[in-house]
């Protein structure tokens, strides 16, 4: 049986089904999008904005008094509650008509992750997650897959595309995991990316350089799927820092242990 869902939870669903409706309404006809550069392989859209702005009006109707850290307008609001928004995660591969992207809405309380929501419109699949409640996809709860190492393991990850610096390090971390696994496979939207290693359908996760939007939601998601999730190292700094491993215990520590040779001190601090 499901549990009821938290009331701040339903909101937030609330809130990303409103942003759905806008990709969608948008996804057939992107060649007429108006785009702006943020900087080098980073880009906003209309798209982008309209659908932040309709979860925050949604947000605000009933929580006025939470703070909001959104990727396009910011940070606003001093509250113990704040939500941490990524109106489309995934913003290149919807410009280009990819069918990849997602939704992605959590809810911090004194920094502490409590909510979280991550929704793909196109396959109408919600990912949610409550402190203590369990992850859920749809109707049905969550759980990790079992794999006991990294052998036959299918793993996720993220290119570095805006920042080179860590490049060569990146493919060195690549060439590594690739060995014994089932593969490799980079679809472009991290959120989804966590909510599928919390749906059992990627085995581990891991990239550098996130925004705290792009994986506030996917942690709560692995964490109450009973999957681990911390920085390179293993430490607890992964939203501080957005370097980032995800997995069930054993993947977990199987990566962190295979990409243990490649932390510099910067990549470790």
């Amino acid at each position: 049986m499901v549990p009821a869902m938290h009331p701040m939870l339903n909101i937030a669903v609330r809130a990303a089904r409103s942003a759905g409706r806008i990709l969608l309404r948008y996804f057939e006809r992107t060649d007429s999008i108006a785009v702006s550069s943020k900087r080098r392989n980073d880009f906003v859209s209309e798209v982008d904005r309209a659908a932040e702005e309709a979860i925050i009006q949604e947000l605000r109707a009933r929580y006025p008094d939470h703070a909001i850290l959104a990727e396009e307008s910011g940070e606003h609001g001093g509250s113990d509650f704040q939500w941490v928004i990524d109106p489309l995660d995934g913003t290149t591969n919807y410009l280009h008509g990819f069918p990849q992207f997602s939704v992605s809405i959590a809810l911090k309380y004194r920094n502490r992750l409590e909510q979280a929501v991550v929704y793909d419109p196109l396959r109408e699949e919600m990912f949610t997650a409550s402190r203590g409640q369990g992850a859920h996809l749809n109707d049905r709860r969550l759980r990790v897959a079992g794999r006991a190492s990294l052998e036959g393991a299918l793993l996720g990850t993220g290119f570095p595309y805006r920042d080179h610096s860590h490049l060569t390090t990146y493919l060195g971390m690549l060439e590594a995991m690739i060995r014994d696994t089932a593969g490799i496979r980079r679809p472009g939207s991290a959120a989804l990316d966590f909510a599928y290693v919390a749906a059992g359908r990627l085995d581990g996760f891991w990239e550098l350089g996130l925004a705290q939007w792009d994986f506030a939601a996917g942690a709560l998601l692995v964490s109450e799927a009973g999957g681990t999730v911390s920085d390179l190292a293993g430490g607890d700094r992964h939203l501080e820092t957005g370097n980032v491993i995800t997995g069930n215990l054993k993947v977990h520590r199987a990566m962190v242990a295979r990409l243990r040779p490649f932390l510099t001190d910067t990549l470790r601090a």
